[in-house]
Parts: structure tokens; C-alpha cells; sequence
């Protein structure tokens, strides 16, 4: 999607340090931080929302293999780490295209939101 921030940091268009990048994913600093660590974990391929996973099968297990490799290169398997993928804009949603956030590196609090 030629217009997508995220699409484009993933061909490369927009050039930003990778934490991890495959054939299928990357993963990236977030912008606007909400803990220590927050690293976010987003498809190549355009998807908009998690809910459009189901189109493609393997997928979910690609992103999740990601987000725990990207907790073990950033040493938050040491101490714990959150995942969380917004769906929709009630949700906190602000990009449309899939991601995963994976924070870390301060006490994460219950219920969140």
C-alpha cells in the first residue's frame, strides 16, 4: 500500500534501524515509546488489522516467533514483556496496517487501558 508508513519502512523505503527483520517480518523502534523498551513487530505484506489473519494461514506464527525473538535480542525474556496488538480505533489503533507492540523494562500494570 503505497502510502502506508509501515509498508514503506518495511521495503526499505523509509530507512529505519531494524531489531529483526526476516523474509516475512520486521521490527522497529516505536516512535512514541510507552515503557523502556517498545519495539514494534509488523508483517511485510500489507495486512490491516488482526482480524485479517485468518487469510493468512502461518502468518500468526511467523509474527509471534518475532515478538520472542525480539524480546530475546532485547533482554526483555530476562525479566518479562508484554504483547499487545490494537484492533481497531476504540482499541487505540492508529496505523492500518497490522503490528505488534512488545513492551518491556518496567513493571507492566493490570487492566491496562
Amino acid at each position: 500500500m503505497s502510502d502506508c508508513i509501515f509498508c514503506k519502512i518495511a521495503s526499505g523505503e523509509i530507512k529505519t534501524p531494524l531489531i529483526y527483520s526476516n523474509d516475512i517480518v520486521v521490527a522497529f523502534h516505536d516512535i512514541n515509546p510507552q515503557a523502556p523498551k517498545h519495539i514494534l513487530v509488523v508483517p511485510k505484506e500489507h495486512i490491516k488489522t488482526i482480524n485479517d489473519l485468518h487469510e493468512k494461514p502461518g502468518l500468526s506464527a511467523a509474527l509471534m516467533n518475532a515478538c520472542i525473538e525480539v524480546a530475546k535480542i532485547t533482554g526483555l525474556d530476562k525479566d518479562g514483556y508484554r504483547i499487545v496488538a490494537n484492533c481497531g480505533e476504540k482499541a487505540g489503533q492508529s496505523v492500518w496496517h497490522l503490528h505488534f507492540h512488545v513492551l518491556g523494562g518496567r513493571p507492566m500494570k493490570w487492566p491496562p487501558g
